[in-house]
């Protein structure tokens, strides 16, 4: 497993869906996961430092979390299948260690909010990543890189990989909440 971050919140303009950009810590490559508009604004509002005075959905499951004595260790995203990423929550309560499958974007949400720690899969990092040319990318930005969902459809994982290879960054948009 590879520690990554969140790395940017893009928009696939060919089909209006978000998309969240994670980037491994020590590396350059990126992985690209289509998320729903509800779990990109919690990530997008959570990475801006807005706080509403009612509890949101992921901000409840973290009061919970904290209620019931548990703390989240980390994030996994552990596999893909039929083109839908999986992820586990692993929680920590009383001394024992407890794996919850979840969404990626409920994941990725969840940690932002417990300073929690997100890694990514050896083999997802290799075959459905790329890796970003640092001349292809001003410094301080992001790369947005997101291939339309309808392109990349049967794709196998080696496909996918020479396809986001081609990308210009410049086709696809930002995403805000």
């Amino acid at each position: 497993m590879n520690q990554v971050r969140v790395a940017s919140l893009g928009l696939d303009k060919a089909s209006n869906t978000p998309v969240v950009i994670l980037q491994e810590l020590e590396g350059e490559r990126v992985l690209p996961i289509w998320i729903g508009p509800g779990e990109a604004s919690a990530i997008a509002m959570e990475l801006a430092g807005m706080k509403f005075s009612r509890p949101l959905t992921h901000d409840l499951f973290m009061a919970m979390l904290q209620g019931l004595g548990s703390e989240l260790q980390r994030v996994l995203i552990t596999k893909v299948v039929d083109n839908t990423y999986h992820a586990e929550l692993i929680l920590k309560r009383d001394g024992q260690v407890v794996s919850i499958d979840a969404r990626p974007s409920d994941s990725i949400a969840i940690a932002l909010r417990a300073k929690a720690p997100i890694y990514a899969h050896d083999d997802l990092l290799e075959q459905a990543s790329i890796e970003i040319q640092p001349s292809e990318v001003e410094p301080g930005e992001t790369p947005d890189v997101v291939p339309e969902a309808e392109e990349t459809k049967g794709m196998d994982a080696e496909q996918l990989k020479e396809y986001l290879k081609r990308l210009n960054p410049e086709d696809f948009g930002r995403f805000s909440p």
